[in-house]
């Protein structure tokens, strides 16, 4: 029988992705004599930092000495103020394509930071999102702590418990219940705490979608980088409800050839920095009888 096939409405790239991406090949073409340069990859996707590089737009860890004339994008998950003055004083024009949602998150952390908050980033403590927001927080205050979940809170009590006032803001990609768990355990210790919920619209829905199509399909299969947040959060979120699988290609179809086979209903979703050419291969594979 032929497979009954679910695709996600939210799969594949988020406002935020599609806008960085495509300025960026657009600033290319209106800039063919200048080299463009991206400070870390502009989003976690190894497929799309070729095909910029193809393009002539590379992706570095740290920029070329005495470049002229040369052009630095600011990645979608934003970069620390000492390194962009860094950049600026270099002589390199920017171009800043931090995601509309992840410069909400640095700004109400300083917001929380001025009002002597200290201030709780709940992230993945190495992820350059959190790393640039932490360091924006930083320029008004000490009192800044990255904890990724509800264990990691434990070694801190004493000191979040004696500054009384704790303002949390979260990683865009975030789990709602990793976030919940987390607060829970901040509640005992404050006397005020102030909560920003700034997982982006995006990646909520995305997550409530995926949901669903975990409860309603016998395999659920997430495409998409294993180095994306948002990408993994999406397998995690579906491994206790129904058999997932998460693919960076179509290629690693091949290692699940009897799950997929065995499956009737699949539904497939995919992280905010899929590109869809990406979501379209993967189905296409997935639709033959025996893979």
């Amino acid at each position: 029988m032929p497979k009954n096939i679910q695709i996600a409405k939210s799969a594949g790239f988020c406002y935020g992705v599609k806008k960085a991406v495509e300025t960026a090949k657009q600033l290319k073409i209106d800039n063919p004599n200048k080299k463009i340069y991206i400070l870390g990859a502009l989003i976690h996707n190894a497929l799309v930092t070729q095909e910029l590089e193809d393009l002539g737009i590379f992706t570095v860890d740290e920029l070329p000495v005495n470049e002229q004339n040369a052009i630095c994008i600011i990645r979608s998950h934003g970069e620390t103020p000492e390194r962009i003055e860094k950049i600026k004083n270099s002589g390199f024009e920017i171009v800043d394509l931090t995601c509309p949602d992840v410069k909400k998150v640095q700004q109400k952390a300083i917001n929380l930071a001025s009002e002597n908050y200290f201030v709780v980033i709940i992230g993945k403590e190495n992820h350059p999102e959190v790393i640039a927001i932490k360091a924006n927080a930083l320029q008004i205050t000490d009192k800044v702590l990255v904890i990724n979940n509800k264990e990691e809170v434990t070694p801190h009590k004493e000191s979040l418990k004696a500054h009384k006032k704790i303002g949390v803001v979260i990683q865009t990609t975030q789990t709602i219940n990793n976030v919940q768990e987390t607060i829970n355990e901040l509640v005992p210790l404050a006397k005020e705490l102030k909560i920003e919920n700034t997982i982006c619209p995006s990646t909520s829905n995305r997550q409530k979608e995926t949901v669903e199509l975990a409860n309603n399909n016998d395999l659920v299969i997430v495409v998409g980088s294993k180095t994306s947040a948002n990408t993994t959060h999406l397998a995690h979120i579906c491994a206790p409800i129904t058999k997932t699988i998460h693919v960076e290609t179509e290629d690693e179809l091949d290692n699940f050839k009897n799950l997929i086979n065995d499956a009737q209903n699949i539904a497939v979703t995919a992280g905010a920095s899929t590109p869809q050419n990406l979501i379209e291969k993967v189905i296409k594979k997935i639709e033959k009888e025996n893979i």
